[in-house]
């Protein structure tokens, strides 16, 4: 019995036994090679999960928060609007969306509007520029506005102002510009034609599209079909621009791989491709480069992006594939033909537009601004906002933290300038043609490939009133050269001239000795001045000379040697006492060359100088910045106007009425032939370099033009700056903000008589040509004109004759407006019919005849220096109108 259960229990063992079949893999190697792949898919996982969890905390460094980067915003001063403005209820929520306003609420919202029937109301943010102030209800009748009110309560405004616009985000030390927009403020045409271009499977794929991979492959074997997309998905396209380099290779495109599928893991749709709208690279415009579709529909069209048709949107989304191939469209305008074309093709295939659609797009003529003068970005101008921030905070804080930067730039004008400065350095250029000819067959002789200089410009637009810089155009192509012409240090050559004749008429207000008076007269003829044991002897331009001269006709005529001979009179002390008076800088030296700008200064340092002409008396100094705010709402920074009184009103006065003369008959005449007819008073000037200082009673514009090297530009300024002055002129000031001019007011203390352009005395009913002048109270004339029977006037006060013609010393009734203002209805303010003749001087011709033997009595002050023992040097180069 025991033997068989011990039977039992081993059969029963023996049947337990697993039997291992001996084969490959049991083997030694078999194992081996198990082991070895076990390893490599261990390994594998652990690399793997190494590189999820880098990748995760890159994700999580560069996109938590807030998705779109943070960094300075740059404004430009607040729109203004007005009652009877030409704008309708469309224009005006178009610009608030544009700003940054939505119709609904939304707290990184700058603003709401609401419209309802023909009113639409503004309600700003915390985050506006108003700080949540400001509320307004705009009502309009038709396609203007009719009125606008506070939402507050309150009475109608006649104006007001509403939120600025974006100019630029601060760029980085890479020089790249973006501006951010969320993923519902994208056009859905724009979206299409991205989809069409780049990945139309997009919202349907994980990150991954195996179709788009495989056929992406099979073409690039068969080097067929033109509208191969490559194998980049968008999400990996945003994968390599948010991680990694542009390098190509296999680790990349691995890498770009596991970014995408985890960017699809942490990220919605329409998140990525918000992601991806705003950090596409889309090619360079100028030295910068341009970052998302926002930035680039500025960039290339100077709209903004709701605004923007078909041909456009399809041209931005086609440029994705070769961008710094397709940016240079406006140079080679094919390129932008190839990429718009061929995206309206794709968009067609997918459905999104019908072949109606693309015929028309695609016959559309693609205008692409040229990126050499642009006034959307006003380069220069950021530039210098910059250069003030950096001296203030780090460029780590600028490119971190979320400062609203308000300037003073009006982006309306600044188009204006830019547009006037291109327009008008074609012209120069054709003038300069020979030139540039020349230059390159001398180059060519040295064989040299040094490209030949081209002229260089800058102007400057401000508001006289408080200094505010509105526009600035610092050269000609900001690509090329980031030079700011409109901070560089050049002679102002006669522009200079008022400032001298500012200090000469200042006399007659302090009763120094000699008195001078725009009738006072000085004798225009070669000259040879001493000054330190050396001689100097300027030259008039054309070595024209006018004989005896007035001081009016000397300024007007621009005249150098009588100009030169005002200064001595005063003392060249006197000039630099006043011009520095006058904020004009330590480096004027007293010396004859004073009198004829030889002393550098800047375009912007001329335009605050001639402040004090504009605002009767008043210097203004030059500002770009309202205020910084930091992203909290702080304000870290707010700048106001600075004014003083740097010279006498009844002088500056003065000087506005000579400087009329220059537009109206003088140096200047050009600029009223060209049909500018408004008050306004300016200065040309030449030196080695065109000059053009002129405003109105709102808005003051310098323009310089010259060269980098300093070679003489051989064009008086009245011949290549007056016609861009007059350009930019007549169209700012067909702008609501600059619309209302006004003649510059007489200021108490001055007289205004009717005189006898021959002698210069008190007309009499005899004269047979008058005219009015201006002068100081007590320095006019108190005579009545001896050439034509002045000896029988009584000149005493209260006498008839006296009371009609101004004399005795008394100022005669003078013209007022409707406020009651005085104001100057005589020759100089007059401009010229437009014939070009001035209508109220016919005396000129008749001076020009006679030669009255009382100016040797009357003008005392035209003397001159000879050396008949000394050969005279030779003149040095006349400074030009």
């Amino acid at each position: 019995m025991i033997l068989r259960d011990n039977k039992s229990s081993a059969q029963r063992r023996e049947g337990l036994q697993i039997r291992v079949q001996r084969g490959f893999f049991t083997s030694i190697i078999g194992l081996t090679i198990l082991g070895i792949v076990f390893a490599v898919f261990l390994i594998a996982g652990g690399v793997f999960t190494y590189f999820y969890i880098k990748y995760s905390r890159m994700i999580d460094a560069r996109l938590s928060g807030n998705i779109l980067q943070n960094t300075t915003q740059i404004f430009s001063a607040p729109e203004h609007v007005s009652t009877a403005q030409a704008w309708g209820p469309d224009d005006l929520t178009e610009y608030l969306t544009r700003v940054g306003y939505r119709p609904q609420q939304d707290p990184n919202a700058l603003g709401q509007f609401t419209v309802q029937g023909n009113t639409v109301d503004i309600r700003p943010s915390k985050l506006s520029y108003f700080a949540g102030g400001n509320a307004l209800a705009v009502q309009f009748r038709a396609r203007s506005i009719r009125s606008i009110r506070p939402l507050g309560g309150g009475t109608e405004l006649d104006s007001a102002e509403i939120e600025p616009e974006l100019i630029t985000n601060l760029f980085d030390s890479a020089r790249e510009k973006r501006r951010p927009v969320r993923y519902e403020d994208l056009p859905v045409m724009l979206v299409d034609a991205i989809l069409s271009a780049e990945d139309k499977r997009f919202f349907e794929h994980g990150g991954f599209d195996f179709i788009r991979i495989v056929g992406a492959a099979w073409a690039d074997l068969r080097h067929t079909s033109q509208h191969y997309q490559g194998a980049s998905t968008i999400t990996m396209q945003v994968a390599r621009t948010f991680f990694l380099s542009t390098e190509r290779n296999w680790r990349r495109k691995l890498a770009e791989a596991m970014i995408a599928m985890e960017l699809e893991q942490r990220f919605n749709k329409q998140q990525i491709f918000e992601l991806y709208a705003n950090e596409v690279y889309l090619g360079n415009r100028g030295s910068f480069g341009i970052r998302g579709f926002s930035e680039a529909s500025v960039a290339y069209f100077g709209k903004d992006m709701r605004q923007l048709t078909l041909p456009e949107y399809a041209y931005l989304a086609g440029i994705i594939r070769a961008p710094n191939y397709y940016s240079s469209a406006d140079r080679h305008p094919e390129r932008g033909l190839q990429a718009r074309d061929r995206v309206l093709t794709q968009m067609l295939e997918n459905k999104y537009v019908n072949e109606e659609d693309v015929q028309e797009a695609k016959k559309a003529p693609l205008k692409i601004v040229r990126s050499s003068v642009s006034g959307t970005g006003a380069p220069y101008f950021v530039d210098m906002v910059k250069d003030h921030l950096l001296d203030k905070y780090s460029e780590n804080e600028l490119l971190s933290e979320n400062f609203r930067v308000y300037t003073t730039l009006d982006p309306a004008l600044q188009r204006v300038a830019a547009s006037a400065v291109e327009a008008g350095m074609k012209n120069v250029d054709t003038l300069l043609a020979k030139k540039y000819a020349k230059w390159q067959r001398e180059q060519a002789k040295k064989g040299s490939k040094e490209p030949i200089p081209q002229a260089q410009v800058a102007l400057v637009a401000l508001d006289p009133r408080t200094g505010e810089i509105k526009a600035v155009v610092g050269g000609r192509d900001y690509g090329q050269s980031q030079l700011n012409h409109a901070l560089a240090r050049r002679q102002p050559g006669s522009v200079f001239k008022p400032f001298v004749y500012a200090a000469a008429l200042d006399n007659a207000v302090d009763n120094v000795q000699p008195i001078i008076t725009p009738a006072t007269t000085i004798d225009d003829e070669p000259t040879t001045f001493e000054f330190d044991g050396k001689p100097y002897t300027p030259n008039n331009y054309g070595e024209k000379f006018m004989g005896r001269v007035t001081v009016r006709d000397a300024l007007t005529n621009s005249l150098n040697v009588a100009t030169v001979k005002v200064a001595e009179l005063i003392g060249y002390g006197r000039v630099v006492q006043v011009a520095r008076q006058m904020g004009l800088g330590t480096n004027i030296q007293p010396t004859p060359a004073v009198a004829l700008g030889a002393y550098e200064m800047t375009p912007i340092d001329v335009a605050a100088g001639y402040t004090t002409f504009a605002t009767i008396g008043t210097r203004a100094e030059p500002q770009f910045l309202h205020s910084v705010v930091n992203s909290s709402g702080e304000v870290l920074e707010k700048f106001t106007p600075q004014t003083r009184m740097a010279l006498d009103p009844r002088v500056a006065f003065l000087v506005d009425s000579l400087l009329k003369d220059v537009l109206n008959r003088g140096t200047a005449a050009g600029v009223r032939a060209r049909g500018f007819t408004l008050p306004a008073a300016g200065k040309t000037g030449t030196s080695r370099d065109g000059w053009f200082a002129g405003f109105t009673s709102n808005l003051l514009c310098v323009i310089w033009i010259g060269f980098d090297d300093n070679r003489d530009l051989g064009f008086t300024g009245g011949v290549v700056a007056g016609p861009i002055w007059a350009d930019f002129m007549m169209k700012a000031t067909a702008m609501s903000p600059y619309r209302d001019v006004k003649d510059f007011t007489m200021p108490d203390g001055v007289q205004s008589v009717m005189i006898d352009p021959e002698s210069l005395q008190l007309a009499t009913p005899n004269c047979p040509t008058t005219r009015e002048e201006v002068y100081v109270a007590g320095s006019a004339p108190t005579e009545f004109c001896e050439i034509h029977g002045g000896h029988g006037f009584l000149t005493s006060t209260g006498s008839v004759l006296s009371h009609i013609f101004g004399g005795g010393g008394q100022p005669k009734a003078p013209q007022t407006d409707a406020n009651g203002q005085v104001v100057m209805r005589s020759d100089p303010n007059q401009p010229p019919n437009p014939n070009g003749q001035n209508p109220a001087d016919p005396s000129a011709q008749a001076a020009d005849k006679k030669k009255n033997p009382l100016q040797k009595i009357f003008g005392i002050f035209g003397g001159k220096k000879k050396e008949p023992d000394k050969a005279k040097p030779k003149p040095e180069k006349g400074d030009s109108p």
